[in-house]
C-alpha cells in the first residue's frame, strides 16, 4: 500500500536530481497495472529526452529513492519521455502549450461534437480548457476533469 502522497513526494525528491541532470520532471505517476505497481518518472529538456536522459535519471534516483523509501512494497521503476503526444496534466502544462494543437477525448460525448476533437488550445483557466477548431469559427470550453484525457497532437503523417 502507498504511502500518503506519494506521487508528490517522489516528484519533490525528483525535481532536483533532474535539475542537476539538465532535465526537468513532466509528471510522476504511481498506479496498479494488473498484479504490478509501477512509479514512472517522465522527464524532459529542450530538445527532447534519449534513452541515455532516461538512464541517467534511473540511475540517479534509483538510491534516494531507496533512502527516502516512499512507497511500501515491490513496484517497478520507469523513467521516460512523455512522448510527442505528450498528456497535458498540470496546470503549467496548459499554460505552456497555450497555442499549441490539441487532441481531447471526452468521458461523455458533448452534443454536436461527440467524444472526439482536435483544435488549437486558446485558454485555460482554473480547470477550464478552451479548445478552438482549426477554422478558427467554433470553440468549446471544457472542464478538464471532464476529459479522459487531453494530448499534444504533434504527430503528422
Amino acid at each position: 500500500m502507498a504511502k500518503k502522497n506519494t506521487v508528490a513526494v517522489v516528484e519533490e525528491l525528483a525535481a532536483p536530481i533532474a535539475n542537476g541532470l539538465g532535465l526537468k520532471i513532466w509528471d510522476v505517476r504511481y498506479l496498479k497495472e494488473g498484479s504490478q505497481w509501477f512509479l514512472r518518472i517522465f522527464i524532459d529538456k529542450d530538445g527532447g529526452v534519449d534513452i541515455n536522459d532516461c538512464e541517467a535519471m534511473s540511475r540517479a534516483i534509483d538510491k534516494p529513492l531507496d533512502d527516502l523509501d516512499p512507497i511500501d512494497g515491490e513496484y517497478i521503476l520507469e523513467v521516460s519521455s512523455p512522448g510527442i503526444e505528450r498528456e497535458l496534466v498540470k496546470d503549467r502544462h496548459f499554460d505552456q502549450f497555450i497555442g499549441a494543437d490539441i487532441m481531447v477525448r471526452m468521458i461523455r460525448p458533448i452534443d454536436g461534437i461527440g467524444k472526439d476533437f482536435k483544435g488549437v488550445l486558446t485558454a485555460y483557466d482554473n480547470g477550464e480548457v478552451t479548445v478552438t477548431d482549426h477554422s478558427g469559427e467554433n470553440q468549446v470550453t471544457i472542464n478538464k476533469k471532464d476529459a479522459a484525457y487531453i494530448k499534444l497532437d504533434d504527430f503528422e503523417l
